[in-house]
């Protein structure tokens, strides 16, 4: 069997697959990588749409297929004969190198707020890539639970460097696989795999135009990893952070706004609560109805930049759309669950 892949700018990327194979595998094997996180059917990341030719869906979650017909995810999608795949992509953030996986050990781990920890790693030295963490303030990586294969996908809240240092910011889901081992097994010294860095979610750096960065719950982590960017480059672009959550105490520590707001004076934020408690000053509501008063007072319209939850990242993004906020942007990547 051959499966063609078509990119949003028209390129076609063909590769053999074989019988009982998914595509993402099949095109992985073929040493293409389309943008995909959890190869688990759930999160979404790689969506597409089947042209032509027969298919069957392996297991998967049915929220994260796209409406309409012919609507799949790569890594559950088992072709039946020749397959012709529609990505919303374009050919340049389809990779063409095998993503490196790293071995690396918990160097430490804290409260980030209700329901999250702050775990920091230390990649261990590697005899090509050497000990530096080098990646694209945006990106994640893809942590995998020792001894199993299980993986998941976590964005970085901090900066690359040369000291090996990985930063995230993980909201603790009840039930969660990773969550579970973080919150009852994990202790420092612990070693794990870490595959990436991977995705596209980073900065326009050639735009001139204003920023507005939404994050709800883990989402912050690229959001802070962006904005610790701007300052690490005196970057004087003006920028508005919208920070979303549904109770007060799940904001992150006020000493974090507040060294951000030191290195950028041009940074406005905006603290929105959905479920706010009475003595609450900020904004209350959702980061979209933030998102919402700030487009209308806005002098020029922004390129949005917003990471979080599948349901406040619809929401944002359909926020955006009817202020007429043009596709090319808003720059959006849905945090794992």
């Amino acid at each position: 069997m051959v499966v063609t892949l078509v990119t949003r700018d028209a390129a076609r990327l063909e590769f053999p697959c074989a019988s009982g194979q998914d595509v993402m595998a099949a095109a992985e094997a073929a040493g293409f990588y389309p943008p995909a996180m959890c190869h688990e059917g759930s999160c979404g990341l790689c969506q597409a749409r089947v042209v032509e030719g027969a298919y069957e869906m392996g297991p998967h979650s049915a929220s994260a297929l796209p409406a309409g017909p012919g609507g799949v995810l790569l890594c559950r999608c088992l072709p039946q004969g020749d397959l012709t795949v529609e990505l919303p992509c374009a050919d340049a953030q389809v990779g063409r190198h095998k993503t490196p996986v790293r071995e690396a050990a918990i160097e430490a781990m804290g409260p980030a707020g209700a329901g999250a920890v702050a775990l920091t790693l230390r990649l261990k030295p590697d005899a090509e890539l050497g000990l530096a963490a080098d990646f694209i303030p945006g990106q994640y990586m893809e942590l995998t639970i020792p001894g199993t294969e299980v993986r998941r996908a976590y964005s970085l809240a901090n900066l690359p460097n040369w000291d090996g240092r990985l930063e995230f910011i993980i909201r603790l889901q009840p039930g969660g696989a990773f969550s579970t081992w973080l919150s009852e097994r994990a202790a420092v010294g612990d070693a794990l795999s870490v595959r990436g860095p991977l995705g596209h979610f980073v900065l326009d750096e050639a735009s001139p135009r204003p920023r507005c960065l939404v994050g709800g719950g883990c989402g912050m982590a690229p959001i802070l990893s962006m904005l610790r960017h701007m300052a690490d480059f005196q970057d004087s672009q003006p920028v508005h952070l919208i920070y979303g959550a549904n109770r007060e105490e799940e904001l992150l520590p006020e000493e974090e706004i507040a060294a951000l707001r030191a290195v950028l004076p041009q940074l406005g934020v905006t603290l929105s609560v959905w479920h706010p408690g009475p003595d609450w000053g900020g904004f209350a509501g959702t980061a979209a109805q933030a998102l919402e008063a700030y487009l209308a007072h806005a002098a020029e319209t922004p390129d949005i930049y917003v990471c979080g939850p599948p349901k406040m990242l619809d929401a944002v993004t359909a926020v955006a759309r009817a202020r007429g906020v043009p596709e090319a942007q808003i720059f959006a990547e849905r945090v794992q669950s």
